[in-house]
């Protein structure tokens, strides 16, 4: 009589692998995701403010450091652009109602359905 005839060290190692391996592969796409969002972030060139002096953005003797924009400022701009460039089609406002004839095809036929039990 056999009962489970199963190599267990085998059943557990190939368990164990298919369980790195899967975890291995989330942390890469992590990573990747992680840099590709830096990568891809948009930066602005904004000034350095000495104290007591005014923000001169025309003067390129002044410092600047990079900031990134925030999700409200990207909101604010995409609407801002939104509006700007909002174009309508002009419409008639006259509804047109055709009538197609369709051809006739046994596919939609209720003769051939599957609960018609021929006697």
């Amino acid at each position: 009589m056999m009962i489970l005839a199963i190599n267990w060290t085998n059943a557990l190692i190939v368990t164990v692998v298919g369980f790195l391996l899967v975890f291995v592969v989330l942390i890469l796409l992590i990573v990747i995701i992680t840099l590709f969002g830096k990568v891809m972030a948009p930066t602005v060139k904004v000034p350095k403010q000495a104290k007591g002096e005014a923000a001169c953005p025309a003067c390129p003797s002044v410092e600047t450091e990079d900031r990134h924009i925030s999700a409200d400022e990207s909101a604010a701009i995409a609407m801002a652009l939104y509006l700007a460039y909002e174009v309508h089609d002009e419409e008639s406002h006259v509804i047109t109602i055709k009538k197609v004839e369709r051809r006739y095809s046994p596919w939609n036929s209720k003769i051939y359905g599957i609960n018609n039990l021929v006697r």
